[in-house]
């Protein structure tokens, strides 16, 4: 797949999902992303310093609307589980109005390290991972 055009992996990841849902794992999107090992690498520049009750989700973020690939990244802190806040997000309970009306799915794996920290660590690496994905290229919504 690797090299292939992003519709024909599209294409071939939603007959995938089709017949196969049951046993893909959470963590793997339903979509080619490009910038994903982007993510990873940059997520694993992390690590939390103790255990808690706060999580890091990051959410996959649909601008193709402005510009020709154009996907972006939420960065969010919770102490609900990430799909749960997604969730919320999406029915417009504390929404972020990126995540509201652009959000398509939730990037579990890259953060999947980041959950159950010390709130404190997690505000700090919500930030921090939100100028770093910046850094790194993405267009980053979030992130306070």
């Amino acid at each position: 797949m690797r090299g292939a055009m992003s519709v024909h992996i599209d294409a071939q990841l939603a007959e995938l999902w089709k017949h196969a849902a049951d046993s893909i794992p959470d963590w793997l999107p339903t979509r080619f992303i490009e910038w994903l090992p982007v993510a990873y690498e940059t997520a694993q520049l992390f690590t939390p310093k103790r255990n808690g009750r706060s999580n890091i989700y990051l959410v996959l973020l649909d601008y193709r609307d402005t510009g020709p690939g154009s996907l972006g990244v939420y960065v969010g802190m919770t102490s609900h589980t990430p799909q749960l806040r997604f969730e919320q997000h999406k029915a417009g309970i504390r929404a972020a109005g990126s995540v509201l009306k652009r959000g398509l799915e939730l990037l579990a794996g890259p953060t999947a390290h980041l959950q159950g920290i010390r709130r404190a660590d997690a505000a700090n690496i919500e930030e921090q991972l939100a100028e770093a994905l910046r850094a790194r290229g993405l267009f980053v919504q979030g992130g306070h």
